[in-house]
């Protein structure tokens, strides 16, 4: 198969990262017969720096015409760059906002899972830890409380401000469409997310979730309340494995599952939009403070990669090939700075993608 991937760069780290991506993708390419064509463009600071802002037209042009986005990191550190002195529409995260928007990107998927050569790091106790976890979370990006109608107003010399949150049934829909197709190249289950207790959008949301849920019949579906799923994230995160929710619920609860894996460094991320098309990026930010010096941690982004294989390409035996892959080098108990524990053995960013991509079999 020949694989057209856009690859941006990005700033701080981001350049390190993806090279390392690109190391392994090619390992894989090597092993299973593919081709691999990446074409590297700018966005974010790196943009900014060189064309005065942080998207540009041709970026955009460039990644509709490519089966999948692989990215880096984008920004810097807001207190001394002077990304930072530029209007908010200017400045580096504005890149990242202009390029979902563009893409269509509505559903984002961020994996939690916590290795067991890694369980020392999980913050949860150890009988819960010892278990392990692997769970997805899909939170719908486009809809919702952060996209309806907003304003503040003065009532009676009373400051008064109104969010509204919307959703229709073809947003829910679409959404939980991708959450069952994740399903199914799973576990096979499905937890539903909502407040339907209380919110009409949720009510709504449900129903159309059970109305999806019938062309699925090997997945099980649950439906749990968002405040009861917070909890069960650090009671039993083994109980889960595709927690399907809406914009705000998921911003919330992504962030949970990503702190009691413990490790921030090893969580990929995805976008997708209707197609098999994705944007496929590390959740860690781009660490300026580290660049350039060969000690990052390149996992995320390559996990990354893993993903845009399994779910743009539906390559899963190449894709769980960069996932055996990553176990056995931390198996073998070698580490970068930031998962570093005692009696390991320490390596760089690019040393890790080396032995990342000498174990693609």
């Amino acid at each position: 198969m020949e694989l057209n991937i856009t690859c941006i760069p990005g700033d701080g780290i981001g350049p390190e990262i993806v090279a390392e991506a690109k190391k392994v993708l090619d390992a894989v390419a090597v092993k299973y017969g593919h081709t691999m064509n990446f074409t590297d463009v700018l966005m974010g600071g790196a943009s900014i720096d060189a064309y005065g802002k942080p998207l540009t037209d041709e970026t955009i042009e460039t990644a509709k015409g490519a089966d999948a986005v692989l990215m880096g990191s984008i920004g810097g550190d807001t207190t001394t760059s002077p990304w930072y002195k530029l209007p908010p529409n200017l400045r580096p995260e504005a890149g990242l906002l202009g390029i979902r928007k563009a893409l269509n990107l509505f559903a984002n998927l961020r994996p939690a899972v916590l290795y067991e050569e890694l369980a020392e790091a999980c913050p949860l106790k150890k009988e819960i830890s010892a278990a392990g976890f692997d769970m997805l979370i899909m939170r719908e990006l486009t809809g919702g409380l952060y996209f309806g109608e907003r304003k503040t107003v003065e009532e009676n010399g009373i400051r008064k401000a109104i969010d509204t949150l919307t959703y229709d049934e073809n947003e829910i829909r679409r959404i939980a469409i991708k959450g069952f197709d994740i399903a199914m190249k799973r576990k096979k289950k499905v937890t539903s997310v909502d407040k339907a207790n209380v919110l009409d959008s949720s009510r709504l949301w449900r129903s159309v979730v059970e109305e999806v849920a019938k062309d699925y019949p090997e997945v099980t579906l649950e439906h749990m309340l968002v405040d009861n799923c917070a909890m069960q994230l650090v009671k039993d995160p083994a109980q889960f494995d595709v927690i399907l929710t809406e914009n705000m619920f998921g911003d919330i609860l992504s962030d949970e599952a990503s702190m009691v894996t413990g490790s921030i460094g090893m969580l990929a991320s995805a976008s997708l939009n209707d197609s098999k098309f994705g944007l496929y990026e590390p959740s860690h930010g781009s660490a300026p403070d580290i660049a350039g010096k060969d000690i990052a941690n390149p996992i995320a982004t390559i996990l990354s990669a893993s993903m845009m294989l399994r779910y743009s390409f539906d390559l899963d035996k190449e894709a769980d090939a960069i996932d055996n892959a990553v176990k056995q080098v931390l198996k073998e108990g070698y580490r970068t700075i930031d998962i570093m524990s005692e009696g390991c053995k320490q390596v760089g960013c690019k040393q890790m993608g080396d032995l990342l991509a000498q174990k693609i079999v």
